[in-house]
């Protein structure tokens, strides 16, 4: 695996080197795992290392942050840390680990072992092979079970008969990467997770687990392929148990879903990272109730802004859509109806409704209005003699409003406006006394 790891880019090489001198001066043992070894040999990118120290991986991990003078995240529970070396290579290293299940769908309990230990604990045989980085055998395979030949029979195969009971979560995990590189779940494996599947091992795990196994597979770059295999294989109650169905109607949904993230991707990456898998996550929960969705959302310990925009989503009513389905609407309108929505919600409904003019009005929105803005400042109103407060709100609206709608256009034009907005607000306070 020498040639391997001496074809990888210079930055990644130069990195697997310099641990491996650092581990030669501590005596240490040092391995590549995981995922890397995995896609090392199916020559697909990756650039987040696994790394397994027989010995402290704290400690280890320790060294290489002072060597990369970055920070460390430790998790002493179970002998983990990560750090970045550098801004988008993250290296995870660990302490080789046995472990013990003292119930079914549980954490693990782990304890020091060795190399082999470790490599047993992993989901399946793909992902539990390892490549030396020590000096003296640099770039030997260890392949204690098979994977580098389920690698080339393209097979997804368990270590053990009670995987899926150990951690049903592999359930997912096998979906994901069975679709992800065009792979089979060989017989035993499938007969073994639908076993799982049979005793509903899946609603026994802890759910922010679920979560992110969930995520993971809605962040794929495909992700209905493993949507579906999901739905054939375990259904997807463990979701919500109210998601019963899964209907010709949001197959053709996910798939437009995909379209419309592939184009605001190609025509507006300079844009804030969109979360791809959120908009999935709303389509596949539309069908649902509000209370449903909220409660899914609540189950699985979202994030704050994440639940708000799934929620925004399910408020979203019919009058709403009608009256962005019109052929004429005031730049303002559009402007007032889609500003306060996420990319995410507006992405999704861009790609439900498939009205002419509303689709042109969301790309109008994104191409000329969002993130429209004015050239008056606060000072400029103070010095034209407007009081701080709510006016200000008001005034500022009204100016961004008419240079969308075309009537102003120049710095000029906006302090215009905004005198004589003040001199009929003045004419009207006179009037009123």
């Amino acid at each position: 695996m020498k040639d391997c790891l001496n074809k990888l880019p210079e930055e990644i090489k130069d990195l697997i080197y310099l641990i491996s001198d650092i581990a030669c001066k501590d005596n240490t043992a040092v391995y590549l795992v995981g995922g890397f070894v995995r896609d090392l040999i199916l020559g697909v990118k990756n650039l987040d290392l696994d790394i397994v120290v027989e010995g402290d991986g704290i400690g280890f991990a320790q060294k290489l942050a002072v060597e990369f003078n970055v920070k460390l995240v430790s998790h002493k529970r179970f002998g983990t840390a990560t750090i970045m070396a550098r801004p988008h290579l993250k290296i995870d290293i660990s302490s080789a680990r046995k472990e013990y299940y003292p119930q079914p769908a549980h954490l693990p309990v782990v304890s020091a072992g060795a190399l082999k230990d470790d490599l047993y604990r992993r989901d399946f045989t793909v992902n539990a092979m390892a490549i030396s980085i020590g000096v003296k055998d640099f770039g030997r395979l260890i392949d204690f079970f098979g994977g580098r030949r389920d690698l080339l029979n393209k097979k997804i195969r368990i270590l053990h008969n009670i995987s899926f009971i150990d951690d049903p979560t592999r359930i997912l995990r096998a979906v994901r990467f069975e679709k992800r590189y065009n792979f089979n779940i060989e017989p035993k494996t499938l007969k073994a997770l639908k076993e799982s599947v049979r005793k509903n091992m899946l609603c026994k795990v802890e759910p922010q687990r679920l979560r992110d196994e969930l995520i993971l597979i809605l962040k794929e770059l495909h992700p209905l392929d493993q949507i579906k295999r999901a739905w054939k294989l375990t259904g997807l109650d463990f979701i919500s148990s109210r998601l019963s169905a899964f209907d010709k109607k949001t197959c053709c949904l996910l798939e437009r879903v995909e379209k419309e993230i592939s184009w605001f991707k190609n025509n507006y990456h300079h844009r804030r990272h969109l979360d791809d898998w959120l908009v999935y996550f709303m389509c596949l929960t539309s069908s649902l109730s509000i209370d449903d969705v909220r409660a899914s959302c609540e189950k699985f310990v979202f994030r704050a802004g994440e639940e708000k925009r799934v929620l925004i989503y399910k408020k979203i009513r019919t009058k709403f859509i009608f009256s962005l389905s019109k052929e004429k609407i005031k730049p303002s309108k559009i402007f007032a109806s889609l500003e306060p929505l996420s990319y995410e919600v507006i992405l999704l409904l861009k790609a439900k409704y498939a009205n002419k003019f509303f689709q042109k009005h969301i790309e109008d929105f994104l191409e000329i209005y969002n993130g429209a803005r004015i050239s008056i400042s606060g000072h400029d109103l103070h010095a034209l003699g407007a009081v701080p407060g709510p006016d200000y709100k008001k005034i500022f609206s009204r100016v961004l409003n008419a240079k969308l709608d075309g009537s102003v256009k120049t710095r000029e034009e906006e302090l215009e406006l905004v005198k004589k907005l003040l001199r009929t607000r003045i004419h009207t306070d006179k009037k009123t006394d």
